[in-house]
């Protein structure tokens, strides 16, 4: 009976244990980030979906996508660890905290997107499981290794960021079509200049780790804020191509014209002034570009 207390003791302190390397594997597959991804796939299957939508089959497709885009998540910060030592957001993730040895973390990635591409293999289809594969191999093979070399690595990460919109219209519709197209085109250009608010408000953790960022190797930020109103103009005109393609109506136009000069202007705003306002105010816009316009376009096809 005096032991009592001391097994107790024990029971919670492994419990809180456990709830932490709980807590350190979720982290590794980027929730924040990712929530975005799984509202993206989510919007793209609803709208490529023709008649009654079986809600079982959506949360089945997307939950393959965020299993995909989980494990990527997981196998960018395996690779990625050394330089998220070196910059303050960073530094405190499982792999460079040291709560989560590499070999752990490979296993974990590798499994989740190995069942992701399952799952979308077996509940969707080949074309939905080939685009998440296309994903998950443009990310980890391609962008990744890009960011300690070239800015224009930037572009070529807006690739797999923009497939998950794919992958959703894929797993209903079945085929790839002009307003499957316009999907992935708004997702591309939209992360630009949300990308660029990001480069520069954290330039100086990107100078640290070493990656070669437009804030980075412009420091005036000149560069970044051109960026910025180059592809929110071609975001503007992308949104529009739902409208024309027939996938949404006149209302939908009408609040994509609104947001799309709103977002617009923001980028606009941050290249005439690079600072620290005007980047949180553009981050910000876009942020709530996105979902408002997901919303809009879904409302109309109600």
């Amino acid at each position: 009976m005096r032991n009592a207390p001391i097994e107790a003791a024990t029971i919670v302190v492994s419990e809180t244990r456990r709830a932490f390397v709980f807590a350190d594997y979720v982290a590794l597959t980027k929730p924040r980030l990712n929530f975005l991804v799984v509202a993206t796939s989510a919007a793209g299957y609803y709208l490529g979906g023709t008649g009654n939508i079986d809600l079982g089959l959506m949360a089945e497709a997307v939950a393959g996508t965020a299993l995909v885009a989980g494990g990527a998540a997981a196998l960018n910060q395996l690779y990625e660890r050394d330089t998220d030592a070196l910059m303050r957001r960073t530094r405190l993730r499982p792999l460079p905290a040291g709560r989560i040895v590499p070999a752990d973390a490979r296993i974990f990635g590798l499994a989740l997107s190995a069942c992701g591409l399952a799952v979308l293999a077996a509940r969707a289809n080949w074309l939905s499981a080939a685009l998440a594969l296309a994903t998950l191999l443009t990310y980890l093979a391609i962008y990744t290794p890009m960011k300690r070399r070239t800015p224009l690595s930037t572009i070529v990460g807006a690739v797999p960021g923009a497939l998950p919109a794919l992958i959703g219209w894929t797993a209903s519709h079945g085929a790839i079509d002009r307003s499957g197209a316009a999907l992935f085109a708004i997702v591309f250009c939209w992360q630009l200049p949300h990308f660029m608010a990001i480069a520069w408000l954290y330039r100086e953790d990107y100078a640290r780790a070493g990656f070669p960022m437009l804030p980075v190797i412009d420091p005036d930020g000149k560069r970044a804020g051109k960026q910025a109103v180059y592809w929110a103009f071609l975001l503007v005109l992308a949104s529009l191509e739902p409208a024309f393609s027939g996938l949404a109506g006149n209302a939908y136009l009408a609040v994509a014209a609104v947001l799309g000069a709103a977002l617009f202007w923001l980028a606009v705003r941050f290249a005439a002034a690079r600072n620290e306002k005007t980047a949180r105010a553009l981050f910000y816009g876009s942020i709530t570009y996105l979902p408002l316009l997901w919303i809009a376009m879904i409302a109309n096809k109600l």
